[in-house]
């Protein structure tokens, strides 16, 4: 019979299942579900588990009801509050020991296993609280019928041969789960990327009342007290400064638009990430955006509220390895082209995304745990082919050089007690003076388009000792090496980069402490040969090994090597200075950090995708390094071209003993010394500096 249902299921999804018959479902699934918490298969570990998700369910559905009944806009502050604590309360770091939430907690009840796979079935349920919150009763629906399918199937082999059925059976379940349903989640995700109709973030924004918080509930993301805190203090700010930073972040998004020289007439669409309790300042941006003739889209997966346990998200980002395999990553890129087909009309309206990044949150160094999901070497290399691909099928309907991007950050009040006059100091940085920069950065750049290659070396116990190798002008009249941002794509200014070439580039790149998408390394030490990385260590673990595969895992992602992708200098030495005022450095953002001081990025360029699009300095110059070795595969090998990623490691000024500039003569023109610019026409960018 349970066979049966799921054949049914899916053929009446093929022919567009009613909101009648998914209630006619849900009212059956929840009644089970009912069942399950007070009936007992007699297995102590798995009737405690069922009972736990079971409730999680039962609440889950509560709070669906409750939402569909219109409560969420006029329920009391603290009963939102206990709402939504009460539906994260169990992985939150007091609870997660005994959460079976926490691999490690149901290794111990069962097996490695199991106890991975319970695990990953409970986050799957717990993944239900935003679709719940927007209404999405499919959503809801499916994750139900999830846990109801196995619990059936335990119940069953229970009853008849008392012994759990084979791990093999319940797994098998959770991977046709995934597979079943690639076709649903695909399209939603596709369709919040191209149509911007009937969203409900955008309602939030446009409509809500923002001086009552009650609103950053309507998300059904955690909310703490960090939440709270901005959008109370964004309230409080006069318009004339949220108009400030609301116009600063739209009119770099315009910027990256023409000095590419892209059509933004012919868009439609920009995509909005940011972190909830911003929503003042992007009701301001939504307005300007409209100028622009774009209307706003937010995906899901670009909306942040508070972590409720960082911990708990590493412990899971590996969780696809319980059925990772070749045919389920066929039926994802099957189902995702099939979506981008349904909506390419729209998708060539789609701009481009336009970010508000957060900063000042406690740093995170995650625990290992042995009892995680870890990628088998073969499933690694399935990742690294299927995020290949998705990328090829994301620049095929969106093409990169007809689509732009900016980012700006703000800090959160959880930086401390100094928060507000962070704030103020990070306004002031994002509203730098974008035309000084652009005369002392034309200068660098008119030294190192001098030069053959760059070299860098350490200070002050930093072990830096790199040659970087540039590409060769054929006509240094019209040609440039290094690109200058001022305050467009990647706000706030500056920086000068380039893509280095491989061949020649070789060396250590040490820095003693840096974070890096969010986790910290300690003395992060990589080698280059020829541009790629040979070797690579950290000081995190006593174990050096350990430290090793955090650093495959979370800056090559499981891959053996990549390139340096850029060579950068950032000259916001003004950001540099507010880090070192407020003893913030280890809690800014790289958006911000890149552009204090050097930095290389290892990963893709920053051309990626984009390699043949000419373009320009505002001298008028042409940026000829726009690809290496790697990347100029991309026609005849592109699987071998892009690696979808692009880390930024930044060395810091008072680490760094000299950068200098050397000429195919051997001639030497130093850029940096003792971490002060020295090159005649920089000396402005020690100011801040020296104040400090």
């Amino acid at each position: 019979m349970k066979d049966l249902y799921r054949k049914v299921t899916k053929m009446e999804q093929k022919q567009g299942e009613n909101a009648e018959v998914l209630q006619e479902r849900y009212e059956l699934v929840l009644e089970r579900i009912k069942e399950i918490g007070a009936e007992g298969m007699g297995h102590p570990a798995l009737d405690a588990y069922f009972r736990k998700t079971a409730a999680f369910l039962q609440k889950l559905s509560d709070y669906y009801a409750f939402v569909d009944q219109g409560h969420m806009r006029d329920a009391q502050l603290e009963q939102l509050q206990t709402w939504n604590h009460d539906l994260y309360e169990d992985i939150l770091p007091e609870h997660y020991g005994e959460s079976w939430g926490n691999p490690a907690y149901g290794t111990a009840q069962m097996d490695e296993k199991w106890g991975q796979l319970l695990a990953y079935v409970y986050k799957t349920l717990r993944d239900g609280i935003v679709p719940a919150a927007q209404g999405d009763l499919e959503d809801v629906l499916v994750r139900m019928e999830l846990l109801v399918e196995i619990y059936s199937t335990c119940v069953g082999t229970w009853q008849e041969e008392q012994q759990l059925p084979p791990y093999e059976t319940i797994q098998q379940i959770v991977y046709w789960h995934n597979s079943d349903y690639s076709d649903i989640r695909a399209e939603k995700s596709i369709r919040e990327m191209a149509c911007p109709e009937g969203n409900p973030a955008v309602e939030i924004i446009m409509e809500a009342d923002l001086e009552d918080v009650r609103y950053l509930y309507r998300y059904g993301l955690y909310v703490t007290e960090n939440e709270l805190e901005i959008a109370r203090f964004l309230c409080t700010l006069p318009q004339e400064t949220i108009d400030i930073m609301a116009d600063t972040y739209t009119e770099g998004y315009r910027i990256g638009f023409e000095v590419t020289g892209k059509d933004l007439s012919i868009k439609k669409t920009v995509d909005l990430y940011y972190h909830i309790g911003f929503e003042r300042m992007l009701r301001k941006a939504v307005g300007n955006f409209a100028l622009l003739g774009l209307k706003p889209v937010v995906r899901d997966v670009n909306l942040e509220g508070a972590k409720p346990n960082r911990q708990y998200s590493y412990d899971h980002k590996n969780d696809h390895g319980l059925f990772w395999d070749k045919a389920l990553m066929q039926r994802k890129l099957e189902v995702m082209k099939t979506a981008y087909e349904r909506y390419k009309q729209e998708l060539r309206g789609y701009a481009g995304p336009a970010v508000v990044e957060i900063f000042g949150e406690e740093p995170f160094t995650p625990e290992s745990k042995p009892q995680a999901v870890k990628l088998s070497p073969e499933q690694q290399k399935l990742w690294v082919e299927y995020n290949a691909k998705v990328m090829e099928l994301y620049t095929q309907y969106i093409p990169m050089p007809e689509r732009s991007f900016t980012i700006i950050a703000f800090p959160v009040p959880e930086i401390g007690e100094d928060f507000r006059k962070i704030f103020e100091d990070t306004i002031k940085v994002n509203t730098l003076d974008y035309m000084k920069y652009r005369q002392i950065q034309q200068c660098l750049i008119d030294a190192l388009d001098q030069a053959d290659h760059v070299e860098i070396k350490g200070m002050n116990g930093n072990v830096t000792d790199l040659s970087v190798n540039l590409w060769k002008l054929q006509n240094p009249e019209k040609e440039t090496i290094f690109v200058f941002f001022v305050a467009d794509v990647n706000i706030p200014v500056g920086e000068v980069f380039t893509s280095p070439v491989l061949e020649g580039t070789s060396g250590v790149l040490h820095v003693s402490k840096v974070f890096l998408n969010g986790l910290e390394y300690k003395n992060l030490s990589i080698t280059f040969r020829d541009g790629m990385i040979t070797d690579y260590g950290c000081g995190n673990f006593p174990d050096a090994e350990e430290g090793r595969r955090y650093i495959k895992e979370n800056v090559l992602f499981h891959r053996d090597t990549l390139p340096i992708g850029e060579f950068a200098i950032g000259t916001n030495t003004t950001a540099y200075v507010m880090a070192r005022k407020w003893g913030i450095e280890n809690k800014m953002p790289i958006l911000i950090a890149e552009k204090t001081g050097p930095h290389f990025a290892v990963g893709d360029t920053c051309y990626t995708h984009a390699e043949d699009v000419i373009v320009y300095n505002p001298d008028g110059k042409e940026i000829v390094a726009r690809e290496n070795e790697k990347s100029r595969l991309r026609d005849t090998a592109p699987a071998e071209a892009y690696f979808n990623c692009h880390t930024d490691i930044t060395l810091p000024f008072d680490e760094l003993g000299e950068l200098t500039a050397v000429k195919k003569d051997g001639t030497r023109i130093p850029i940096i010394a003792k971490g002060r610019f020295v090159l005649p026409g920089s000396e402005a960018l020690n100011e801040p500096l020296e104040q400090a």
